[in-house]
């Protein structure tokens, strides 16, 4: 494996039961009856001999139990199954400033953190704390956002950016000002991870949005980006929410079955 080919891991450690009607962004205009859909919680470690990048970090103790959400494993308790120390991670990309995405941050001390310009002057400007807005995120932690920026310890981007090789970051904006997608060369292809740019497969095969959204206009935008990139066989799209990635990936040595999979072909 080069030094610009990664292994990717997918880290399923939530869960919870929703429903399409309160997932799916005015679902009722769809004519199809409300039914159960599970949604899981993810984030994504791409490793080699060279480095490892953490790709969201999942939501804390205080964020999950808040929310009600069931935690499977902790991020930072899976990564040490893997034989990572999060201390000593060097870059983590966050896709985006919700709660279910940055809760962990703080156990990444050594880190460069890497994302959109305007998504962290979103989240910690004042239209961040209006409450359709505010409910996604963990006040302490948007904070703590500002103390990694005072480290120096940020890099904000503003167009696709690579962090390491193999490796490129996008923002998309949609489902917030600054969500961002993370594209990975693997030895099977590119995974792309879509994070919160489609939660669910459904959205970008079926042009459904997600409940949600800042920007909708972008979002569409985004769906037309990861179907392009779907287009193409080389590609392994990981959406951001979906049970369904667990069935689509084969699963990953060392940790309980149905917490990990490395986003590849199956044997």
């Amino acid at each position: 494996m080069s030094d610009a080919t990664y292994e990717v891991i997918a880290l399923r450690y939530g869960t919870r039961l929703g429903a399409k009607e309160e997932i799916f962004l005015n679902y009722g205009i769809y004519g199809e009856p409300d039914e159960p859909l599970g949604m899981d919680y993810y984030c994504w470690v791409a490793r080699n001999a060279e480095r490892t990048i953490m790709i969201d970090t999942g939501f804390g103790v205080v964020g999950g139990a808040r929310r009600r959400r069931t935690t499977l494993l902790s991020p930072v308790d899976a990564l040490a199954r893997l034989g990572v120390d999060a201390a000593t991670v060097p870059q983590v990309v966050i896709t985006h400033a919700h709660y279910d995405h940055i809760g962990n941050l703080a156990a990444f001390p050594a880190a460069e953190v890497i994302m959109a310009r305007r998504e962290y002057e979103f989240w910690t400007g004042p239209f961040g704390r209006r409450a359709q807005f505010a409910w996604s995120t963990e006040e302490s932690e948007t904070a703590h956002l500002a103390e990694v920026h005072a480290q120096g310890r940020m890099t904000l981007i503003d167009k696709a950016y690579s962090p390491a090789p193999g490796i490129e970051v996008i923002p998309v904006g949609g489902h917030t000002p600054g969500q961002a997608i993370v594209l990975v060369a693997t030895a099977d292809g590119q995974a792309v991870l879509a994070s919160d740019a489609a939660h669910y497969y459904e959205e970008i095969e079926r042009d459904r949005p997600f409940a949600f959204v800042a920007d909708l206009e972008a979002m569409y935008r985004g769906f037309d980006l990861l179907k392009e990139i779907a287009s193409d066989p080389g590609r392994l799209i990981v959406a951001g929410h979906d049970p369904d990635v667990m069935r689509r990936f084969p699963a990953v040595a060392g940790i309980d079955p149905g917490l990990a999979v490395r986003v590849g072909a199956k044997p």
